[in-house]
């Protein structure tokens, strides 16, 4: 019972600095992002994440049988997008928002499950994607029927992720999970290369979140970038560390407070406190992603 408990212990805390990492990572992408356009923040992070990735294969070959490319590409290119979608919402909602409609993920990721993977919903998970869907409501504070261009965003990184998460469970009976991230990571490198460069001689203000002019960082946006990756790869490496000591859903719940470390870092960078309606939203995500997280547990 003591060992239990230790691992317990170890897995929650291990989560915890993963949060409290990530959340860093995010802020240092929200500093950046008064600087260049999000779809730079977007290339130099996941630059540096292929250079990671791509070491970790140096060192340690891959073996694989593959046989699922384009849900290979597909689970690349959603994944690259839904981060898209949050890097700009990082860049013009307060984080702790931003934070919460990428969290919101578990909750999609549940229905997507049951629809491609024919996996079970009992009653206590439907309660869950009810509650997870008024509290995306509640911090959108929809006018009518009209939502804000951040809003939308906010629900597809929320959906582009499920999607991706998804796609992982069924990707990972063929691949090697390197080379999951590293698609993912790679092509999440190129396409903005590609879209700075249109941006250069197109500039497309209605599509600023996907279309910019490069920027050569100077000074302390260099910084920044190297907090980023940095941040990222602790988050990455403590994550892992905290599913391989306890079940998914003691640290799933525990990763939840991801979104209270954004809330402080958010408002320490100058972001308002979210009003009561939207403070409710993000305890009513919160609370859904946790039931989520516990019914598969076991």
């Amino acid at each position: 019972m003591l060992e239990n408990l230790k691992n317990i212990n170890r897995g929650v805390l291990f989560m915890l600095i993963s949060s409290f990492s990530f959340a860093l990572d995010s802020a240092f992408a929200k500093m950046l992002s008064l600087h260049m356009d999000s779809i730079e923040v977007v290339f130099f992070r996941n630059t540096i994440g292929t250079l990671l990735v791509a070491a970790t294969i140096f060192k340690t070959p891959i073996v694989q049988k593959g046989g699922k490319l384009w849900l290979l590409v597909f689970r690349a290119f959603i994944g690259f997008v839904s981060m898209l979608a949050f890097f700009y919402n990082i860049a013009h909602i307060p984080l702790a928002d931003a934070m919460t409609f990428s969290r919101s993920a578990p909750i999609f990721t549940a229905i997507f499950a049951y629809i491609f993977l024919k996996e079970k919903i009992g009653a206590q998970g439907w309660i869950a994607v009810f509650i997870g869907f008024l509290g995306i409501v509640l911090i959108m504070k929809p006018n009518g029927f009209m939502l804000d261009k951040t809003d939308i965003f906010g629900l597809f990184s929320g959906v582009g992720a499920a999607l991706a998460y998804t796609s992982v469970r069924e990707l990972k009976k063929f691949y090697d999970t390197r080379s999951i991230v590293l698609a993912f990571v790679s092509l999440g490198t190129f396409i903005p290369i590609i879209l700075m460069v249109l941006g250069e001689y197109y500039p497309l203000p209605m599509f600023d979140f996907m279309v910019g002019k490069f920027v050569m960082p100077v000074g302390r946006m260099w910084f920044y970038i190297m907090c980023m990756g940095v941040f990222g790869a602790i988050g990455q490496v403590y994550m892992t560390k905290s599913f391989g000591v306890e079940r998914a859903g003691i640290v799933g719940a525990a990763g939840y407070s991801i979104i209270f470390f954004s809330l402080i870092i958010g408002v320490i960078l100058g972001d308002d406190l979210p009003d009561f309606i939207g403070l409710f939203g993000i305890l009513l995500v919160i609370i859904s992603g946790i039931i989520v997280a516990k019914e598969k547990q076991g």
